[in-house]
């Protein structure tokens, strides 16, 4: 319930986006200077308000600058036109890889959380 309200937000404040994404708000004012695609709406006294789009421009600039290592120049070569889309979707790949990794594992250790006792007193309930 909480996450689909999060959903419906339509800005961010720097603060929010450097706690989703685990990084310092300098870093995130850093990278706005850095890559052109980062265009977030800037209400009365410069506060800053991130659209849904900004993020995601972020988590993949993150992706790439963080995880693959990649300087910034290289980042914002993966980031041009031409390669946008192919990087874009090769990260969407991955966070749903992710996302089906971090539910395998939780299905995982609810199953480790039952004993041999209680998986043979469930066998028994089943019916032949």
């Amino acid at each position: 319930m909480l996450k689909k309200n999060k959903d419906l937000k339509l800005y961010y404040s720097v603060s929010e986006v450097a706690q989703m994404l685990g990084v310092s708000e300098s870093l995130l004012r850093f990278w706005e200077k850095e890559f052109p695609q980062i265009t977030p709406k800037k209400a009365g006294r410069g506060i800053r308000q991130y659209r849904k789009e900004d993020i995601d421009t972020l988590k993949l600039i993150y992706h790439l600058v963080k995880e693959q290592g990649m300087t910034l120049q290289g980042a914002r070569q993966r980031l041009e036109v031409n390669n946008k889309n192919q990087t874009t979707s090769n990260f969407e790949l991955l966070e749903r890889l992710r996302a089906i990794r971090e539910e395998l594992v939780g299905m995982r250790d609810a199953l480790n959380a039952f004993s041999y006792e209680q998986v043979e007193a469930l066998k028994e309930q089943l019916p032949e």
